[in-house]
């Protein structure tokens, strides 16, 4: 089993900057994607970024530029760093961790709301 422990969400205003972490616990293995997703209410769940084991990341497009994801294989946590933030950035972000038998571990979600 793998357990993920997300912190870091709160309110900020329009322009500002937070930092989310997801730390890691069990069974994890040395090979896995972790990564961050979202979900704003009405809508449906979405990919926000993903970072391989060995550092390859990707981002959904409405967060290139304003999002960083990184990971710290030695404390088995991945960081979101979100910069520039919006109202539209308002959701619940959920960390994720798939393992390479195909198995997903979710976190429990923290709350970010961008005001106006």
């Amino acid at each position: 089993q793998v357990q993920l422990v997300e912190s870091g969400g709160g309110l900020v205003q329009a322009g500002g900057s937070l930092r989310l972490s997801c730390a890691a616990s069990g069974s994890i293995f040395r090979l896995n994607v972790m990564g961050w997703y979202r979900q704003a209410p009405g809508k449906q769940r979405e990919s926000v970024a993903a970072i391989t084991n060995s550092g390859t990341t990707n981002y959904v497009e409405s967060v290139k530029g304003r999002f960083t994801i990184s990971r710290d294989n030695s404390k088995n946590t991945v960081y979101l760093q979100m910069n520039s933030l919006k109202p539209e950035d308002t959701a619940v972000y959920y960390c994720a961790l798939d393992r390479t038998t195909g198995s997903r571990y979710w976190g429990q979600g923290t709350q970010v709301t961008v005001s106006s």
